[in-house]
């Protein structure tokens, strides 16, 4: 029952982080780091989503710090997309 509590919180705390965390569409005036790079690549569906219906939602930051954006960004896609803890696991009976 413990376990079902922790794992509805730790959803429940990601969709809320991923409903709110789109890229920002206009330059900002700090660059985007790792974990701004990290929380976009999670969110990637949900711009992509927003792109196929017109919104101005950016699919990746402008302003970034060059590498270590670029390896969040391909690691939050990487977790979002399957490729995360829970990606191989089997169910066993």
């Amino acid at each position: 029952m413990q376990n079902k509590k922790l794992i509805f919180g730790i959803v429940a705390v990601l969709l809320l982080m991923n409903l709110t965390s789109c890229a920002s569409s206009g330059v900002s005036p700090t660059p985007s780091g790792f974990f701004s790079g990290l929380i976009h690549g999670f969110v990637i569906i949900f711009a992509l989503i927003g792109k196929l219906f017109g919104m101005d939602v950016g699919i990746y930051a402008q302003n970034n710090t060059g590498f270590f954006y670029w390896l969040g960004f391909i690691i939050g896609i990487g977790g979002f997309g399957g490729g995360g803890i829970f990606g191989g696991r089997r169910r066993r009976d």
